[in-house]
């Protein structure tokens, strides 16, 4: 039969190494969502910025911007806004509410038969 002999290793650093500087924050607050929104039925796009904590209309969506952040320079780019999207129509449940990201939209997306909505950018 054979022995196996595990030896522990310290875990200790070794006098040479330096922690690390603490990770910068991922995101950064911005202030100002650029959207596109299509109406399907008709092709019908428009562009729109919304500041944060204001809202727009388009067609029968009110699209609410709760939140707007950028990546750091130093990161690769990206925008993430957290929206809340109500459709006007009678009996008309909730249509969105949460984030989107504008380099994978597919993530995060607005699900309506006639209307579409993509993030640009946070400025």
């Amino acid at each position: 039969m054979k022995r196996f002999v595990v030896l522990a290793l310290a875990a200790a650093a070794p006098a040479w190494a330096v922690d690390a500087p603490s990770a910068p924050d991922a995101w950064v607050p911005r202030t100002t969502a650029d959207l596109v929104l299509l109406e399907k039925t008709r092709a019908q796009t428009s562009q729109v910025s919304v500041a944060v904590g204001q809202s727009t209309t388009f067609g029968t969506l009110t699209i609410a911007v709760r939140g707007c952040v950028t990546r750091p320079p130093d990161l690769p780019q990206n925008s993430a806004a957290f929206l809340d999207i109500t459709d006007s129509r009678a009996g008309a449940a909730p249509a969105f509410h949460g984030w989107v990201l504008s380099n994978t939209p597919a993530v995060s997306q607005l699900e309506h038969a006639v209307y579409d909505l993509r993030l640009v950018a946070c400025r």
